[in-house]
């Protein structure tokens, strides 16, 4: 699973009409963690053969994203994409998401990345695979599989975890799971070729009333743009320094 995202260096902002994440006023690219989740599908398939299929929820740009997973060596991808979809909370995504991995056959593991740079909600993995009814092998930082079963490492505040289930499973990824490969010009090529299937909510099966931000279960009610940095405190120290500084972590209540 992949998603486009606005581009951790633009200027992100919500739209004012809704709150809504505005697409189109930073670039969009392939999030970060996801190019880790497909590079670990493409190990995966170099070792023990298969196929690496691309699925992707979005707007129509997000083609560009997929596109990219294409180039590093994925074979093919689905996108679902349909105007109904905007504004869709985390539930519904995972959901939609379940739906269109339905679509495809035969499929053994899904991977994904344990969080995308713009909602951050790290669950929409584990709501999948809810969905799916098949189990959750979440925060991996090393994967294992042989055909019929899938083991990770989870690393933890207390220690590493090792968890294996049957496949199939869903898989999500952290940043120490690998380093993504750089796509070659002919890899870039050869995607320009490759299948991209254009869902909508009705060829996948999901009924209109089960996404959107109308039928969202949370939604934003108000937001503004982020305050400019002020110029700060300077704290002379004239033999009470430390004293200031104090004085000034506790007014902040940091100390």
């Amino acid at each position: 699973m992949v998603k486009q995202v606005p581009d951790t260096y633009s200027e992100r902002k919500l739209s004012a009409a809704d709150h809504t994440l505005d697409r189109e006023s930073a670039d969009a690219v392939l999030d970060e963690i996801n190019e880790r989740a497909v590079e670990e599908a493409l190990l995966i398939k170099e070792a023990q053969g298969g196929e690496v299929t691309v699925v992707c929820m979005g707007p129509d740009r997000a083609t560009d994203a997929i596109r990219k997973a294409l180039s590093m060596g994925a074979d093919k991808a689905v996108h679902l994409s349909d105007e109904a979809l905007h504004g869709t909370d985390a539930p519904a995504t995972a959901k939609a998401l379940a739906k269109v991995i339905g679509t495809v056959e035969g499929v053994d593991l899904v991977i994904a990345g344990n969080e995308a740079t713009d909602g951050r909600s790290g669950a929409v993995p584990a709501m999948v695979a809810e969905v799916l009814g098949w189990p959750q092998l979440t925060f991996a930082r090393k994967v294992e599989t042989d055909g019929s079963s899938v083991k990770i490492e989870r690393e933890t505040d207390a220690g590493i975890t090792t968890v294996e289930a049957a496949v199939p499973a869903v898989v999500s990824v952290t940043e120490k799971i690998n380093e993504p490969r750089y796509p070659s010009f002919k890899g870039i090529m050869a995607a320009k070729k490759k299948p991209v299937s254009a869902l909508t909510l009705a060829d996948a099966g999901i009924d209109a009333s089960e996404v959107g931000l109308a039928n969202a279960a949370s939604q934003v009610v108000e937001s503004a743009p982020k305050p400019p940095k002020s110029g700060g405190v300077k704290v002379t120290d004239e033999g009470e320094g430390g004293v200031g500084v104090a004085e000034f972590l506790a007014g902040e209540k940091l100390l």
